[in-house]
Order: structure tokens, then sequence, then C-alpha cells
């Protein structure tokens, strides 16, 4: 799931720098908006399905025929709908005759990409996740060259872009279907009866996704209403240099839920050791990132992109800062859920978009690109409160110092070194390689200590 992610992360991180630096900020911006509504009706049209289906089928592993079958009949469905609305809410909106094309061929995408995630969640549910990998990462890395191919040598645009992105994801439906056929014996026909069933019970996770959904993308919608496309790429270049944590912390607690469902019927401590101990990992990730971020960030966003994007140093730090946060609310959604208080999940996006949605209207329209970094993280620690408090009073309380004490010996030990390359204006590359790699080191030599010590590693494995 990690390496799935990753490669999703860095394609996706390797292609906003190469618009921004082919095509300019402002078709980042219409590319990022359109991306941004075709996240927005697929995570609506297939999430609640698939985090459903994960679930169910964890428990109950010989329903998998009915599920494939009749599960994918009832997501083309959605799907059809979901792709409709999209076109309608995009039509009935201010923006130019290019960007609204832009937004009606990436919408595309939201049939097969939808469809995929029935198969996947099969494939979670029997903790064959390597087949997922197998699937996406060479067709993300082949379409990732493609793009930038067609923008550079063939001067293509953003349309041309969406319509690669259809394709690519067509071919993983495939592909994906090509490996699931030996694993689950195939029903060519629809339960009428499970699909009701479904429908009935996705109803709620279907409004956690579309909230959710909505909530992750508000601050670009907004931002494209209130201000221009412009200040949308600057904010989505923002964005992509947290999304390889977002996709890191999403891809554990994914990978972590089948696990977390069977642990319910293990008792809370177990639950909560494995919470404790996710928890723990992502902010040893986390925290030095921040702290990397707050010292170079405006050298980060130079490098990556180019000079206009160095006037969005101060909204990146003030964004980054929901790092700290991340950590805890992606991995007690998916142990609230797997004890089957989805509902809370429910109430949280709902709280956290109504008010991010209003505060973000204020912000935007007073602060602009600043006020929409300052939205992000509002919601994220409206987030991290709520579910901090739930897991407090449904579930039970977390050893706060266990989680937090190796990521801050990391972070603290980094400070001077982060510091010091700072001071010393060497070549960001080369800094970038020193830092990276004291932080291994730091991350290694703690790894190590957790296992016993040098010595017990020594017995145990290399002897």
């Amino acid at each position: 799931m990690i390496l799935n992610r990753l490669a999703q992360s860095i394609t996706a991180f390797v292609l906003t720098a190469s618009i921004a630096r082919t095509l300019g900020a402002e078709a980042l911006g219409q590319y990022l908006l359109a991306y941004s509504y075709y996240f927005i009706f697929v995570g609506i049209a297939s999430q609640g399905l698939k985090t459903l289906f994960t679930r169910e089928l964890a428990r109950e592993p010989q329903k998998t025929p009915v599920y494939l079958m009749s599960g994918t009949w009832l997501q083309l469905i959605f799907s059809f709908f979901s792709y409709a609305a999209l076109v309608i809410v995009v039509f009935l909106l201010p923006y130019s005759s290019k960007t609204s094309t832009v937004c009606y061929i990436m919408g595309l995408t939201i049939i097969p990409f939808a469809l995929s995630n029935i198969t996947e969640a099969i494939f979670q549910a029997k903790e064959k996740m390597h087949l997922i990998a197998i699937a996406t990462v060479p067709i993300y890395i082949l379409r990732l060259i493609v793009m930038i191919w067609a923008m550079q040598h063939l001067k293509y645009g953003i349309e041309s872009l969406g319509a690669i992105l259809f394709f690519s994801e067509t071919l993983i439906l495939v592909i994906e279907w090509i490996f699931i056929i030996p694993l689950v014996k195939i029903e060519w026909q629809i339960d009428r009866t499970f699909v009701l069933n479904t429908i009935k019970g996705a109803r709620t996770f279907f409004a956690i996704e579309a909230m959710a959904v909505v909530s992750g993308r508000i601050q670009i919608l907004i931002l494209s209403l209130l201000g221009n496309e412009f200040l949308v790429g600057l904010f989505g270049g923002i964005t992509q240099l947290l999304q390889p944590f977002l996709i890191i912390a999403n891809s554990i607690a994914l990978a972590i839920f089948p696990r977390f469902s069977k642990a319910v019927q293990q008792g809370r401590d177990k639950q909560k050791q494995i919470a404790e101990n996710i928890i723990e990992i992502l902010l040893i990730i986390a925290l030095p990132l921040y702290l990397g971020i707050l010292l170079f960030g405006k050298d980060l966003l130079v490098f990556l992109y180019n000079p206009s994007f160095a006037e969005a140093n101060v909204s990146l730090s003030l964004a980054a800062a929901a790092l700290i946060f991340l950590p805890f609310t992606r991995s007690l959604s998916y142990l609230l859920v797997a004890n089957g208080f989805e509902i809370v999940n429910l109430r949280e996006v709902v709280i956290t978009t109504t008010l991010g949605s209003l505060g973000g209207v204020i912000l935007v329209s007073h602060y602009q690109l600043l006020g929409a970094a300052l939205m992000a993280l509002l919601m994220t620690i409206s987030g991290f409160s709520q579910y901090i408090y739930f897991t407090y009073t449904r579930l039970f309380s977390l050893n706060l110092w266990l989680i937090m004490r190796r990521p801050l010996i990391i972070t603290i030990v980094m400070l001077p070194i982060l510091i010091l390359l700072q001071k010393l204006s060497l070549d960001f590359i080369l800094t970038l390689i020193i830092s990276t790699s004291a932080y291994t080191l730091f991350v290694i030599f703690l790894g190590i200590r957790a296992f016993g010590g040098f010595r017990f590693l020594w017995l145990k494995f290399l002897k």
C-alpha cells in the first residue's frame, strides 16, 4: 500500500512541478481545479463502498463473489450519476470555457477509477495489497512519462493530460480484473437483495466520504471562486509538498484497517497497542518534516517550481503545521470505523467541513492564499480535537508520552543540524542529502534500540 501510494504521490508531485515549469501557475491551477472536481465526485461515488466492502469482506471472505459482481454493477450506476452531477455543477459555475472543458474530460476518469475501487477493496480484505501495487505503480510511472513528453515535445495542453489520465485508469482497471479472476469464483448474476442491503448499509459511509472529499478540496474550490486559477496553482504547489506524508499516512492506515477490524475481537488493549504504534511511526516522519519545511520552505518552493512560488512560503509554513495533528486523525478515524463508530466520522466531517467552509469564505476573501492555508490548518485541528475526544470517551485513552517520546527525540536532535545547514547556505540538493542522511541514521539507531540494542541485534540476527 505504501509503495502504491508513494508512487501515486511522487508521480503527482513531479507532474505538478512539470506543469508549473512548462505551462505556468495558471495552467497548474486549471489542472488542479479539474482534478479537485474529479476527486470529489469519484470519492462520493466510490469511497463509501470501498470502506464498507473492505470491512465486511475481512469478516466474511466467503461472500467475495457476490461483492465483486453485484458491487461492480452498483458502482457502475453510481459512477454515471456522479459524472452527470459533475457536469451540471461545473456548467453552472462561472469558469472559463477551457477550464470547464478540462473538468469534463478529466471527470470521465470517475468511471474506471470507481470500478477499480471494488477490486482493490477485495485485495485489501484478503491482505493481498501487493497486487494493487503491481497493477498501478508501472502505470503511474508510464503515465507520468507520457504526460511530460506530451507537454514538452508535442506542446499539448491541460485537456490532453485529462484524456491521458482517463485512459491510464481504464488500463489499471483491466489489469486488476486480470489479477482477481484467479482469486475469486465469478458469479455472473446480480443479487438484488445484496444491492438493496448494500445501499442501506453504505449510507453512512457515503455521507462520510462525501463530506471528507469536499473537506479535503474545499480550499481550492473557494480559491477558484473568490480568487483565480493563479492562486489555485500556488495553493496546489503548497499542498503537493505535503502529499508524500499524507500518502504514507493514508497507506499505513489503510493497510492496518483489516487488522484493526480483527483486533476488535481481541480486546481494547490490543487495539490501543496497534493505534499507539501507528501514531508514533507517523509522528517520527511528520515532526522532522515540519521542522525542515519551516527552515527551508522557500528554497524548496523555488527549487521545485519557479521563483513566482516564493511568495507562498508563509502560507506553506502555516499549512504544514497540520503535520503535527494528521498522524492522530488518520489513525483514529480507521480505529473508530473498525469498532462500528462510523457515525463519529460522519459527525466530524460534517462539523469540520461546515465550519471550514464558512470560515474559509471569510478568510479567503480577506487574505486570499494565506487565508486558504489558515483554513486548512484550522480544519485539521478541528478534526484532531473531535477524534481525540471520541476515542477517549468511547474506546480508551492514549499514552501520549509513549507516543511522542521518540518523535520528539529525533526532532530535537535534527534541529541543530538543520540550523547549521541553513547558516552554511549550501546548495539545496546537498542540504537535502545531508539532512535526509542524518535523519535516516537517527531513525535506524532508535530502531535498533527499540529492538533491544546492538548486542541483541548481533546475537539474534547477524551472528
